[in-house]
């Protein structure tokens, strides 16, 4: 049975019903010591259930019964008077009940002669073992070594198998497990949270491996602790899974979330270089429709993964519909993918004019996916930009056509003054767009003083804004423009523009709309363009439509507009006539079609 590798409970039974065939007048009982001396029943099929469940965590000793005590001293222990030895004093009442009278023990040693188990024999009547009972034992603790070894080696495979090396945490065979053991019966009675270490790989990159291993066991660490009792996995290089069953916990899983993420902020020593963890975190908990484990561990992926989209370092709880919005943004990211493969992306250029001469001030490039006949605007495949690694691969082919198409129109002496090119918040956290836009516009010979970079109020002001807020100023420093697009749609507001500088604002279409009906907007719009002309911060309206708006606007001293009434978004093509065109006089056309 152990060559075969039967369970340790199992092959120990089967041996003590076989000593007692051939030993009838005993009651055979083996025993497991755990390494710090408390006492494990392995089997005794002759003895009542109860007995054995009674001897369970008791611990070796002096005066520990004859098992106990043969453990302790690690020699041989023969009682022959169970109710009169002083070593049973605490434990002859389990024993004689059942007729116990006599007890002979035996230690079960390692290789280093330490007691990791007990072989016992009981008898009815007081007496010592026989020579031939003697001989017996001798081999049985002899067998019961072996089996025990292997059993010990079982376990430390199957605890290095389950087992993170580095965090010493539970690794994803095990969380794999656990999760397979959860019952979905009751609403509400467990839930899942899926954590993501945000700065592991810039700690890897900037100080190295070693600083990153500590890194992951100082958040290991601090995890298993702050959520103790629950139960805390890593389950990837910079993923970890925590399993939440306490009722306080679950019952306000916003508020753990936090606590979790306020534990982890904290500064740490990373062999010798100062840390503070960052992560994100997504969370579900088990619902009424969640059948098996596996949907609720769907959830928490996908909260994780739209908590990593919208705004790193905070917490987001799934709710019905997230997996769809998650669904579809995946497949806008495939559809992007194959786009980007196949050369279908294209810059579009909608004109930026002077209000009073009507002459061609700039042009903002926007993004365009080409589908057989369709052109397809950026807004209809947006939430593929929350991606990264999209985000990067869009601003980087943009970046490529609007340098080129910037050198041929200088090639043909067009007095070409700026083009905007719109970025999203995930360029913006990748820190290397200054580099991407040099590599692109240096190929083609353009100076970086024709490019303006829009960034939206949203990512302005989103969730990282000091990183954001330093990405600005490391691209202004490079002499790229910075323009502050969609203005007075979010929560900027001007003392922003005194930490942050820009060079830009853009009115956003929503004012522009209500200029001629709403005292209020041309109010805001007439103190904006005041306190923006102090600020040396240039100033265009969005979405000027008609001749009406236009004349308000520069009334009110804006001097720069933009919108269908002077040319919706055109192609390359259509934009270099517009510029040509322009030397010989103002743009002013009302254009249909998407903008």
């Amino acid at each position: 049975m152990i060559a075969k590798g039967e369970t340790l409970a199992s092959t120990m039974e089967r041996l003590c019903l076989e000593v007692e065939k051939v030993a009838p007048d005993v009651i055979c009982s083996v025993l497991a010591v755990d390494p710090t001396g408390i006492i494990r029943p392995l089997a005794a099929p002759s003895l009542p259930a109860e007995y054995s469940a009674a001897l369970e965590g008791l611990a070796i000793g002096p005066v520990a019964g004859s098992c106990g005590t043969a453990a302790y001293l690690r020699t041989d222990v023969a009682v022959t008077d169970i109710e009169t030895d002083r070593r049973w004093a605490l434990y002859k009442h389990l024993a004689l009940p059942l007729g116990l009278r006599a007890c002979w023990s035996s230690p079960i040693p390692d290789a280093d002669g330490v007691s990791v188990g007990i072989f016992a024999f009981y008898y009815r009547d007081r007496r010592e073992p026989t020579e031939a009972e003697r001989e017996i034992v001798r081999h049985c603790v002899y067998l019961c070594a072996i089996a025990l070894e292997r059993h010990q080696r079982v376990l430390e495979h199957e605890r290095r198998a389950f087992t993170d090396a580095l965090t010493h945490l539970p690794n994803r065979a095990a969380f794999n497990a656990a999760l397979g053991e959860l019952n979905c019966d009751t609403p509400g009675a467990w839930a899942l949270l899926m954590l993501d270490l945000d700065n592991l790989k810039i700690v890897n990159d900037t100080f190295g491996h070693q600083a990153g291993d500590h890194l992951l066991q100082t958040v290991g660490q601090r995890l298993a602790a702050q959520v103790a009792p629950n139960s805390t996995f890593r389950i990837g290089g910079d993923e970890f899974a925590i399993i939440i069953r306490q009722t306080e916990a679950l019952l306000d899983l916003d508020r753990t979330a936090g606590e979790i993420l306020c534990a982890l902020d904290e500064v740490a020593d990373c062999a010798g270089h100062i840390v503070v963890p960052r992560a994100t975190i997504g969370g579900a908990i088990l619902s009424a429709g969640d059948r098996i484990p596996d949907r609720v561990r769907q959830h928490a992926d996908f909260a994780l993964y739209h908590a990593k989209e919208t705004g790193r370092g905070g917490f987001v709880r799934y709710w019905p519909g997230l997996g769809t919005n998650i669904m579809r943004r995946r497949g806008d990211i495939r559809e992007v993918d194959a786009a980007l493969r196949e050369g279908r992306i294209d810059a579009f250029y909608q004109p930026i004019v002077e209000l009073g001469s009507r002459e061609i001030a700039g042009l903002e490039a926007l993004c365009r996916m080409r589908l057989g006949d369709k052109i397809v605007c950026a807004a209809d495949f947006h939430e593929a930009t929350k991606d990264v690694h999209v985000a990067t691969a869009l601003t980087k082919r943009m970046a490529e056509l609007v340098a080129s198409d910037v050198r041929t129109w200088l090639e043909m002496g067009i007095p070409f003054k700026h083009v905007s090119i719109n970025v999203s918040s995930a360029d913006m956290r990748t820190g290397n767009l200054g580099q991407l836009l040099e590599a692109a516009f240096r190929k083609e010979n353009v100076s970086l003083k024709h490019v303006v970079l829009e960034v939206t109020e949203a990512v302005y002001m989103g969730d990282g804004d000091r990183l954001i807020h330093k990405a600005i100023k490391a691209l202004r420093t490079k002499g790229i423009q910075v323009a502050l697009d969609d203005f007075g749609t979010g929560f900027a507001s001007l003392t922003h523009l005194l930490t942050v500088p820009i060079d830009i604002i853009k009115i956003d279409k929503s004012f522009v709309d209500r200029l001629l009906t709403d005292g209020a907007s041309l109010a805001i719009v007439e103190a904006l363009i005041q306190i923006a002309g102090k600020l040396s911060i240039q100033l265009i309206a969005e979405g000027v439509e008609n001749e009406e708006q236009a004349h308000r606007l520069q009334s009110a001293g804006c001097l720069l507009g933009q919108g269908y009434l002077f040319s919706k978004a055109v192609d390359r093509f259509d934009a270099t006539a517009l510029l040509t065109g322009n030397a010989g006089g103002p743009v002013g056309h009302r254009a249909s079609g998407s903008g």
